[in-house]
């Protein structure tokens, strides 16, 4: 099996070509708003400034389309429950059950965030592959933990989907069919602890084998970042519109 597939990091658009630490910025001060907007206004506007980023990109829409159906096949449960449970005034009634208008008012506006924040994300986090995103994050002198969680994460993440597909090929030789009875439920649990154990041990020699090499926590690269004038355009723009939101969300807060 092939390491992890990035699609979306190829291609020589706009947003490919702008300097990583400026969109990793973004991205995140752009996400903690819409995380924490209350006001379909502000949602609206960041929706339309992620669209505008995504045009930027150039990515494939019918991939962009297939993330978004992922993300709202979780998001779809939420609307045949948070409606129903939500209390406030009703306003429509479905055989036994009444949805609040509040109840559907709060349930757009999870779908609407987090659609909002999966389209910004594709278009500034997604055009950079993982580990340049993970040497960015370096410079802008975040956590070397989380630089380096990041980057191994990514790097044996398929590693351990191997192993996985393994074991549970090694289950199906053994005559093992899955069921709803406790038998099932022991081999599953098993498994995980197999998987769980059989982890560490590697995360272990992996380890062992980066100190006897003279690691000491640093990850030194060839690559360089070069920061130009459109990246200072980009980063301008972005945050002039993001303290617009943010200037929406604070006047809808104090009409309310």
């Amino acid at each position: 099996m092939s390491p992890i597939q990035e699609p979306f990091s190829e291609g020589g658009s706009l947003l490919h070509r702008l300097d990583p630490r400026g969109k990793v910025v973004v991205a995140a001060l752009f996400s903690v708003l819409m995380a924490v907007a209350t006001s379909f206004v502000t949602l609206l506007g960041g929706l339309a400034l992620a669209l505008i980023w995504l045009a930027l990109g150039r990515l494939g829409l019918k991939k962009a389309l297939g993330r978004l159906l992922l993300v709202n096949s979780f998001i779809v449960f939420l609307w045949f429950v948070l409606p129903f449970t939500y209390p406030g005034e009703s306003l429509v009634k479905v055989g036994p059950l009444t949805a609040s208008r509040e109840g559907i008012a709060f349930t757009g506006l999870i779908t609407l965030k987090s659609n909002t924040i999966i389209i910004g994300l594709m278009a500034l986090v997604a055009t950079a592959p993982v580990v340049t995103l993970g040497q960015a994050m370096h410079s802008l002198r975040l956590p070397d933990k989380l630089c380096h969680l990041l980057l191994f994460t990514y790097r044996y993440l398929h590693v351990f989907e191997l192993e996985y597909q393994r074991l549970s090929q090694a289950m199906k030789i053994r005559g093992f069919q899955p069921r709803t009875n406790i038998h099932t439920y022991r081999s599953y649990a098993y498994l995980a602890a197999m998987l769980l154990v059989r982890s560490y041990d590697r995360a272990d020699r992996v380890f062992q084998a980066m100190v006897c090499r003279g690691f000491h926590g640093v990850f030194y690269s060839l690559k360089t970042f070069s920061w130009q004038r459109r990246d200072s355009v980009f980063l301008a723009v972005s945050l002039l519109t993001l303290a617009l939101c943010l200037y929406m969300e604070i006047e809808g807060a104090n009409l309310l």
